[in-house]
């Protein structure tokens, strides 16, 4: 938490001294940073603890976590609704999180039908859902690259080698807590007895979101909501990318077909979520729905909620 306050502030910094803006700052650098603790602890389900369902589960449950942030930020923006102070070109990344997550759960929906669809141990899936987000995540950053957006350079602080030095100080210490938290996950589900989609979709997606909440509270307080929502989208982007990741590093045959079918109520959530951003974006209000917390902000806690007892009640085992 202490090292994603830091990293926001190291984001807002590069955002000003570079010009390449909060949108692409935060989709591309702040995501990989704030999604790094996801893959790790991903990637260490597969391979030391061999719980594969933690590793979907955390990737996809963060997703799911990540837009609740979204309705924390509406919450603490006491006077109107804080989409309202976000671009409209984020629009692009709410549908790319829509298309990657629908991929995703059309093929753990499906997973048996599609169990031998592979290139060689990877799953066809995975590889598809990858190749999307590549190309998306080239559009949307050369589309960007026309828009010059200028962010405004607090006095007396300049980007330098220590700038950058920091962020992957920051960074090394989400890595090592995202290794260890994958073991006492395992713990965890010995000891209660629950299934590895409910403990990685619940407690591991949580704690490895701690990353983009801090991030997105440092950005709202320094009134960079463009950073923030950035960071949110990106990093879920990434997450869903990140299926392939694990694929490559399972060597177990396709991922997506030796996992809980569970996860599929995690991804259609995610997709009716963003849905409900992407409404957020488009469509402003003046005033908040319901005095504290706007329509979308509401929406986005019910759904999350409902996962969550979904998930309990498929995975107590």
């Amino acid at each position: 938490m202490v090292a994603g306050t830091k990293t926001a502030q190291y984001g807002e910094t590069i955002a000003g001294h570079t010009g390449l803006g909060r949108i692409r700052v935060g989709m591309i650098l702040l995501a990989a940073i704030s999604s790094m603790p996801e893959l790790v602890t991903g990637v260490s389900s597969v391979t030391l603890v061999d719980v594969p369902d933690f590793g979907v589960g955390t990737l996809l449950g963060s997703c799911l976590f990540n837009l609740t942030i979204i309705a924390f930020l509406d919450i603490m923006r006491r006077r109107e609704p804080v989409l309202n102070h976000a671009s409209k070109r984020h629009l692009p990344l709410a549908g790319m999180v829509i298309l990657l997550m629908a991929m995703a759960g059309l093929s753990i929906r499906f997973r048996e039908s599609l169990a031998g669809v592979s290139l060689g141990w990877v799953g066809v899936p995975t590889i598809i859902v990858m190749l999307i987000y590549l190309v998306g995540l080239w559009r949307i950053t050369r589309s960007e690259a026309s828009y010059h957006a200028s962010v405004p350079v607090e006095a007396g602080v300049s980007l330098s080698r220590l700038t950058w030095l920091k962020l992957a100080v920051a960074a090394a210490w989400v890595i090592g807590a995202g290794i260890w938290m994958s073991y006492v996950a395992d713990e965890i589900a010995l000891v209660t007895g629950w299934e590895g989609s409910f403990i990685g979709s619940i407690f591991l997606a949580i704690a490895t979101s701690l990353p983009e909440m801090v991030i997105a509270i440092a950005a709202f307080r320094m009134g960079a909501i463009d950073l923030a929502v950035a960071d949110i989208l990106g990093a879920n982007m990434l997450d869903i990318a990140h299926l392939f990741t694990l694929d490559l590093c399972s060597a177990k045959g396709p991922l997506l077909s030796s996992v809980s079918g569970a996860h599929a109520i995690t991804a259609v959530l995610v997709v009716a979520m963003t849905i409900a951003v992407a409404g957020g974006l488009r469509f402003h209000q003046r005033r908040k729905t319901f005095y504290f917390i706007s329509w979308y902000g509401v929406v986005l806690l019910a759904l999350y909620i409902y996962g969550a007892y979904a998930l309990y009640t498929s995975g107590v085992g």
